[in-house]
């Protein structure tokens, strides 16, 4: 009895006993695969070696070189390995009788030839058998299992295959081969077309979309209570968010649809649950049916078993030396013993990524972050590799591609000089700077190594300027309405660089119900100075104001050094000359109606600004002061000189996120010059949407009586007065104006008061002060505030309006 499986042997002689197992069947199994393995490898090997060497036989294997599968070794079986005694099926002797000898060498036809397809066939036909029709009457002698052919053999004759010559004309390069298979029924005559039977096709009747069945479901998470109670975030309503079966609105058209994103939000779930620390939680899904009265049908239910929160054992941070020597530490924002939460270290690392060029490492690398859990303490061991690169000082300017302008005026618009420790802040507000000329379609600002020591182990770094000069041309146009003032509309044409560096001719065009005109600009932008801009204004402009009609010639030239969007300066200034020439109505009190008269005027401009605020034209918090001094001499009938001054104050205090309350004062004062002999377009006005709200434009101050042109006193159904009261301005003026600004979203609501007077006097005083409120709206885009106010006078007098409209970009003040 043989009772182990450890033999081997593939060779008859091998199998001693009486007896053998199931175990030495299968292993004798796979000596008959091996050695049919063997016979094939040969017979493949000898029909290539043909195909080599022509049609001389190769002679089988040597039998030195076959295979002994007796000394294949078979690995025993584990010394620990409880297996179960096998019984014996068959012993060697009668497997050895009961299956042949297999040898190779004993079959000389393996070392022959393969014959052709056709040859095989010419020699079926010469032993006197070919295929015969469906009706044959005689049957072959043999036949063929696989088809090759269809019928049984029949004696040979010559006519060729389905009587086609060219199947059996043996030539060798055609279109059409031999055909080795003989069948009738390829040759046989069609049925007629009528003899089908032919049933017209039934198809099923339309489904209605409408009529379209869908399960409902109801989603159920459970198991989230103790994992909301100690993450920051809520989990439950990141999944709700995120999930496919709360955006299914509980409708699916099949349980298959429905167990696909169950599965899908089971994995979510996973996700989130790993995203705040618990990386072990154990989630199932299944589908249940609905258990309670009135409910969906089926139930998709998620249950969540968290299990314990990793935390971090240690943060290993693998940098070079640093200035200051604890920068990416200090920066990296993780802490020993705190949750494992992906969004705090996605975000720590973006802080030493920012941090890091900010303090002279332009080319620093953060590497990929490596987290070792260990499931016994459930905590991880937090590694992440930096490469921090020299530490560098700003060096040259380099500029490349489509120039618009030099290296040169490039470092004029750089806030920073060669040698200082590089911040990749003050390079976005150079990149900020570029774009803002509008001269571009692509501007990229980038660090370069130099190579270069600076001293104190730090190297230059050179920035590159890659420029791609957009069109230097545009048409612009804007509009407005105010009450007493018209609807007003302005274009202009503008050539950016026609004298570079931003150098700009400006056109322009004004239209509107109360004032026309045209003018020519040249402009310097950054004019030897970061938003420094000396500009050239020539214009000739008609006004037509209840206060006043005119018609001005006016040449200015201007120096000013203003805030921008990008760079908001705590420090303003502008200075400047200007030649007024103007013809104007005045009304004469002598004469009692107004007359035409023309002015001469020269004078200087100086302006100083201090603003504190945190926006330039949404300001929250802090406060701004303008002071304005203009001398001015009037030069017709000799020269006569007088100054006009004007101060501006705003501030601005929020409470929470949402109000801001704000408050302005204004007053100006014009010395040295009585009102009659002062042009009106440059005495003081107020009333309007930047002044005093609820009052027409240039309404307040000083008024007179005078005819009404639109009175006809022939006219016995004319309803209009026959006089008109008219502002003629004053030498003085006070504003005040207080806003509730309340913000939600985009939007946003404003309640004002606004309150001022003019007066005929140099100085101006408390008296007669005049107030309008209102309400009004706003719409919060990138650029600033769209504004729509309304308004009304309070203690409202003959001649005012019940209520006055303004629109504007940007707030009141």
């Amino acid at each position: 009895m043989v009772g182990q499986s450890g033999g081997s042997s593939c060779d008859n002689d091998g199998m001693d006993g009486l007896q053998v197992t199931e175990t030495q069947i299968a292993s004798f199994g796979k000596c008959l695969v091996a050695g049919a393995s063997l016979i094939v490898l040969a017979f493949a090997g000898a029909v290539g070696a043909q195909e080599q060497t022509g049609d001389v036989p190769v002679s089988a294997a040597d039998p030195a070189d076959a295979v002994d599968l007796d000394t294949l070794p078979i690995p025993p079986a584990p010394a620990d390995a409880d297996l179960p005694e096998v019984p014996t099926i068959i012993s060697r002797e009668e497997l050895r009788a009961a299956v042949p000898e297999l040898d190779a060498r004993n079959d000389p036809a393996l070392d022959e030839p393969l014959e052709t397809i056709a040859e095989f066939e010419q020699r079926l036909a010469d032993e006197g058998f070919v295929g015969q029709d469906q009706a044959g009457e005689k049957e072959g002698a043999e036949s063929l299992a696989d088809g090759v052919l269809s019928a049984p053999l029949t004696p040979a004759d010559d006519a060729a295959p389905l009587d086609v010559p060219a199947l059996a004309d043996g030539d060798p390069v055609e279109e059409i081969g031999d055909a080795p298979v003989r069948d009738a029924e390829l040759v046989a005559p069609l049925e007629p077309i009528g003899s089908f039977e032919v049933e017209p096709v039934q198809f099923a009747e339309d489904v209605n979309a409408s009529e379209t069945q869908t399960i409902a479901y109801d989603v159920r998470l459970t198991g989230l209570e103790e994992v909301d109670d100690l993450s920051d975030a809520n989990l439950r309503d990141m999944f709700n968010d995120l999930s496919v079966l709360e955006d299914g609105d509980g409708k699916a058209q099949n349980i298959a649809q429905i167990s696909a994103r169950l599965e899908q939000d089971g994995e979510l779930i996973s996700n989130i649950l790993a995203s705040q620390g618990w990386f072990n939680a154990f989630v199932t899904t299944r589908i249940d049916r609905g258990e309670q009265d009135g409910g969906q049908a089926l139930a998709a239910v998620i249950e969540v078993q968290p299990n314990q929160r990793y935390d971090f054992s240690a943060i290993d941070v693998q940098a070079g030396p640093t200035q200051p020597a604890d920068l990416v530490r200090d920066n990296l924002a993780l802490e020993v013993g705190a949750p494992i939460i992906a969004a705090r270290v996605l975000a720590a690392e973006a802080r030493v990524a920012v941090a890091l060029p900010r303090n002279g490492y332009p080319f620093a690398q953060v590497g990929a972050r490596d987290i070792l859990l260990d499931r016994d303490t459930a905590d991880g061991v937090y590694t992440l590799p930096v490469e921090t690169g020299p530490r560098s000082v700003f060096g040259g300017i380099e500029t490349a591609g489509d120039l618009a302008f030099d290296a040169d005026h490039v470092a004029t618009l750089a806030r920073f000089e060669r040698g200082e420790v590089y911040d990749s802040d003050l390079v976005d507000d150079l990149r900020q700077a570029l774009v803002a000329t509008g001269l571009f379609n692509t501007v990229t600002v980038v660090p370069q190594q130099t190579g270069e020591e600076a001293g104190g182990g730090t190297q230059y770094a050179s920035l590159l300027v890659t420029q791609d000069e957009g069109p230097p041309r545009t048409i612009a146009g804007s509009g407005g309405y105010g009450t007493g003032q018209g609807v007003r509309v302005e274009a202009t044409w503008t050539h950016r660089n026609l004298f570079p560096p931003e150098g700009a001719l400006i056109v322009g065009a004004v239209a509107g119900t109360k004032e026309q005109g045209a003018g020519v600009t040249f402009r310097r932008s950054n004019a030897g100075r970061r938003d420094r801009a000396f500009q050239i204004v020539g214009e000739a402009l008609h006004s037509d104001y209840d206060a006043f009609e005119a018609y001005t010639g006016r040449l200015s030239a201007r120096v000013s050094y203003d805030s921008t969007s990008i760079w908001q300066k705590r420090f303003t200034y502008a200075y400047g000359a200007q030649l007024l020439g103007t013809n104007e109505q005045d009304f004469d009190r002598v004469a009692g109606e107004r007359v035409r008269r023309t002015f001469f005027i020269a004078g200087l401009v100086g302006q100083l600004g201090f603003d504190t605020t945190d926006s330039l034209l949404d300001p929250t918090d802090g406060f701004r002061v303008t002071a304005l001094v203009e001398p001015e001499g009037s030069l017709q009938d000799g020269f006569r000189g007088y100054v006009r001054t004007r101060l501006d104050g705003s501030a601005y205090r929020s409470f929470g996120s949402s109000f801001v309350l704000a408050g302005r004062i204004a007053a100006g004062s014009i010395q040295g010059i009585d009102r009659f002999a002062l042009a009106p377009s440059r005495r003081f006005y107020a009333g309007g949407g930047g002044s005093v709200r609820g009052f027409g434009y240039q309404e307040l101050g000083p008024k007179v009586l005078e005819p009404n042109p639109n009175f006809d006193p022939e006219d016995p159904d004319d309803e209009d007065d026959p006089l008109r009261v008219r502002p003629i301005g004053g030498r003085s003026f006070n504003e005040a104006a207080a806003e509730v600004r309340y913000r939600f979203g985009n939007y946003g609501i404003v309640a004002f008061v606004d309150a001022g007077q003019v007066y005929e006097k140099s100085l101006p005083d408390a008296s007669d002060i005049r107030f309008g409120a209102g309400i009004g709206g706003r719409f919060y885009t990138n650029f600033g505030p769209l504004r729509l106010d309304v308004a009304t006078p309070i203690n409202r007098q003959e001649g005012e309006s019940r209520f006055a409209v303004y629109v504007s970009i940007g707030q009141a003040f």
